[in-house]
């Protein structure tokens, strides 16, 4: 049985790869896990980078946004399973990069904030 939690996560992550793809990124893989770790999605942006993205849904922001999770050592995790991820693919991606989507729920739905090349 899933908590109150693990339901919002998933479904902020779906409202993430919906986002995403409206805002020219092509979806790749949806938790994607190795030994090392897992990448929540993994996506072709417009401009042809490979792109591990890292969702972070709130509820409120109260304790600190989504952004705010990604510290130096997540950052470089997520850049070391993205290797994995192309190598496990058998793709060779010269220019790869870790983005972050916050996604808080509205009465609406959800509000995602896209951060591009996040960086340590």
């Amino acid at each position: 049985m899933r908590t109150a939690s693990q339901r919002l996560g998933a479904a902020g992550e779906l409202a993430a790869a919906r986002f995403l793809r409206e805002n020219n990124y092509e979806v790749l893989d949806r938790n994607w896990r190795c030994q090392a770790g897992e990448l929540d999605l993994v996506a072709r942006a417009g401009n042809g980078q490979l792109v591990a993205i890292e969702v972070k849904t709130r509820s409120s922001q109260r304790f600190g946004t989504g952004f705010d999770a990604i510290n130096a050592a997540k950052y470089h995790r997520l850049q070391k399973l993205l290797i994995f991820w192309a190598q496990a693919h058998r793709m060779f991606m010269p220019q790869l990069r870790v983005d972050v989507v916050e996604v808080y729920p509205t009465a609406g739905g959800f509000e995602c904030q896209l951060h591009q090349d996040v960086r340590s």
